[in-house]
């Protein structure tokens, strides 16, 4: 569930803390004052699920040291700086230190919702991998993520695997949405490299000159990190939008990954968001580095191309929801779970999980159907069409392993209470989960 990301306003003035929460407060934020940064560092730990926006001149600890203290406690925490008019050398000193931002006094309300916009952004993304590393702490865990049975996704688990074992860079490619990331974190968990360091790195997060310390250093004389490089040595090294590299970027991590030899020191993970005709990774990389990252290749599938995972996905995503909301999920009828595997999904899982969730809150009020929610997603989607061509057969089948699924997982495997629900003879319902590949086993 996707929840609010706070935001610690911290100035001495109490004037200016108000008007900053009221403002940030009806931009749907959840705001904190605090009215010096000796108070607000007991709040603020290694991962507040937010960012923070301070003044850079305050009585006690000002805003350089303070700046210093949060980075010390957690690097990636985005904090926007307030100066005064004339302390521009000040604000180049917090950049420097490693500050998101700096708004000058005085300055435009929306343009500080554009700065905490893209700075909440950037922290729920560190915050989701911080969290994804802890949870998928072993491959076993991990590769339980990757749910599916259609051949799609049959065939990316056996990449994922045999990549896994492999010590050569990896290129991973897929359209938006379609969890490249967590194929990344997968490649790592299941291979030798697990127990070694998995640094994840966003090529289109900073501009050029701060990724390329970043990456490569020199790291200035008050950062207790390492360079990524060297951070991640022994273990893999995960670049987000590899496309995103200038020209100088490219030639440098060429050069680093020539320096390895073989098998490389480091393990490089480039996960690429083209795959548009005439602008795709290929066409925005130098081809000697190009080559040498997609030496080994994964294309994650579209969603679209995952058949009746779609339905998979869909039940257990808002059975979670319905947890965490307290209230049942919502049953999909046959047309909605036509519909679902109808769609077109531009956004894929991400839309899925987007989708699911508001199918939950929606069922809770009493209102609206999921065909509602996929026509406001797809508008120019129609009801009877379909992306892929199939026969009615095999939408008919989708809905009844679903419906199967279902009703086993809400039964705890009581083949009986299946049996009186779908009003099937044992028989029947027999041969229909040996022809599904459900089993028992996996409900009780």
């Amino acid at each position: 569930m996707t929840k609010a990301m706070k935001i610690a306003i911290v100035d001495d003035e109490k004037d200016m803390r108000q008007s900053i929460s009221q403002w940030l407060a009806l931009s749907g934020y959840d705001t904190e004052a605090y009215a010096s940064a000796e108070e607000a560092l007991g709040a603020l730990g290694a991962d507040y699920p937010g960012i923070v926006i301070s003044d850079i001149k305050m009585p006690g600890m000002d805003g350089i040291q303070f700046l210093k203290k949060l980075m010390g406690n957690d690097s990636a925490l985005p904090v926007i700086m307030i100066t005064g008019h004339g302390d521009v050398p000040m604000a180049v000193e917090a950049m420097r230190i490693g500050a998101f931002d700096f708004l000058e006094k005085p300055f435009n309300p929306d343009r500080m919702s554009e700065l905490a916009k893209k700075a909440t952004n950037a922290r729920r993304l560190t915050l989701d991998n911080r969290a994804l590393r802890k949870e998928l702490s072993d491959g076993s865990q991990i590769m339980s993520k990757l749910i599916g049975q259609s051949p799609a996704m049959e065939r990316l688990r056996e990449d994922v695997l045999d990549l896994g074992q492999a010590d050569g860079h990896v290129l991973i490619d897929g359209e938006t949405g379609t969890g490249k990331t967590l194929i990344a974190h997968a490649l790592h968990a299941v291979g030798s490299r697990a127990g070694k360091k998995f640094v994840l790195i966003s090529c289109a997060a900073m501009d050029e000159d701060a990724l390329m310390r970043r990456l490569f250093g020199p790291m200035q004389p008050d950062e207790t990190r390492l360079p990524a490089i060297e951070e991640a040595r022994g273990g893999t090294l995960v670049l987000e939008d590899i496309e995103a590299l200038s020209d100088s970027a490219q030639a440098r991590l060429l050069s680093v990954i020539n320096d390895q030899g073989t098998p490389p020191e480091t393990r490089i993970v480039a996960i690429c968001n083209l795959q548009d005709e005439g602008n795709t990774c290929e066409s925005k990389l130098r081809p000697d580095l190009y080559f040498r990252l997609a030496a080994l290749k994964i294309t994650v599938p579209p969603l679209r191309a995952r058949g009746e995972d779609i339905l998979t996905l869909f039940t257990r995503l808002s059975e979670q929801y319905a947890d965490e909301y307290g209230c049942d999920a919502p049953k999909v009828s046959a047309q909605e779970a036509a519909q679902l595997l109808q769609a077109p999904w531009p956004g894929n899982v991400r839309q899925l999980i987007n989708l699911a969730e508001r199918a939950v809150l929606q069922s809770r009020r009493g209102q609206g159907t999921i065909a509602s929610l996929l026509m406001s997603d797809h508008e120019e989607m129609q009801p009877v069409m379909t992306t892929e061509g199939k026969p009615l057969k095999e939408y008919v089948e989708a809905f009844e392993r679903m419906l199967i699924d279902n009703t086993m997982r809400r039964h705890k495997g009581s083949i009986s209470a299946v049996m009186d629900e779908l009003c099937l003879p044992r028989r029947t319902l027999n041969e229909k989960m040996a022809k599904y590949g459900l089993q028992r086993a996996d409900y009780i």
